[in-house]
């Protein structure tokens, strides 16, 4: 189980190495991003775009695009369709986006010609290493689903489990946040907290252990739980995976540790055929990075 992104890497290492196909590649950071995976030996690359401006990028940042499969295609929708085609018919791993906004990303992974679908919904996963926390930490959703149903929680659970697995987490504890940890009728947040815990126990939500409604503090510090009194709990301050109540809550944290503490993470888009890397313009080379080798994992995970 890999408790840091340090040991995450190691892992990816351990696997075959997978190939990525990245839409609009002509971004100097999704660029540097992809040499430095290749250089890790994460993962190959295909790059989909503008070959002129991918090559002149290359050049910048000593990148030798000769390792690199580079298809020319100048129309970002095109370029979009044509590098998720690759995923789709098996000849890359994994799908990453470059200089393309997300929702012309997001068209192409929904393609029902040459997509992704999987028939289950989609989410998205962001995986943080934080300081003081003693293992890798699943934020969901905090990027794609604005407010979840109960039924969207539950596709989320499920979706954000087949990532632990595929990080060496066999049974991960998953906490549905909300203000407080009892139910309030009041407070939908919590009802529907409760209810994914019973469904959990009932054996309608499996591979995981469910312990709603929780705190923040009572799901990440196993001291409030002991001043709280709730140490019999099945989550004391151990969540491996921290269920938002909607994207608002999960947003501001993920932000929050971002800018804030600059702890490390990488993120995916799940619910997918293939791995899908949904970064932002403003995420770090590091973050891209690390995105890549979780998506590896998974792939691999996903081939098993």
């Amino acid at each position: 189980m890999a408790k840091n992104f340090a040991e995450l890497l190691e892992n990816v290492s351990q696997v075959s190495k997978k190939k990525v196909s990245v839409a609009v590649a002509q971004d100097d950071e999704v660029l540097l991003a992809v040499k430095a995976a290749k250089e890790r030996g994460i993962a190959d690359a295909i790059l989909v775009g503008d070959a002129d401006k991918i090559k002149e990028i290359a050049a910048e940042i000593n990148m030798n695009i000769d390792e690199y499969e580079v298809i020319d295609v100048k129309d970002t929708t095109e370029a979009a369709l044509t590098a998720v085609k690759l995923v789709h018919d098996g000849k890359a791993d994994m799908y990453m986006k470059g200089l393309i906004d997300t929702k012309g990303f997001l068209k192409s992974v929904l393609d029902k010609e040459v997509g992704l679908r999987s028939g289950r919904p989609l989410s998205h996963v962001c995986v943080f290493e934080v300081k003081g926390y003693d293992k890798l930490l699943f934020l969901t959703d905090v990027a794609f689903i604005p407010y979840p149903t109960l039924e969207d929680k539950v596709n989320i659970i499920n979706n954000t489990v087949e990532i632990c697995n595929a990080c060496g987490i066999d049974n991960p504890k998953v906490a549905p946040l909300a203000a407080v940890e009892v139910v309030n009728p009041k407070m939908p947040a919590t009802v529907e907290a409760a209810e994914l815990a019973k469904m959990n126990e009932e054996g309608k939500i499996t591979g995981c252990i469910v312990d709603g409604p929780l705190s923040f503090d009572l799901a990440t510090v196993p001291e409030a739980a002991v001043h709280k009194g709730t140490t019999d709990r099945k989550i004391v301050g151990d969540a491996d995976v921290l269920l938002f109540p909607d994207i608002h809550a999960g947003n501001v944290l993920y932000k929050a540790l971002v800018h804030f503490s600059e702890e490390k993470n990488g993120n995916l888009i799940t619910g997918t055929k293939a791995p899908v890397i949904l970064t932002s313009r403003s995420d770090s080379f590091e973050v891209k990075v690390n995105s890549i080798a979780l998506g590896a994992l998974v792939a691999e995970s996903m081939a098993k």
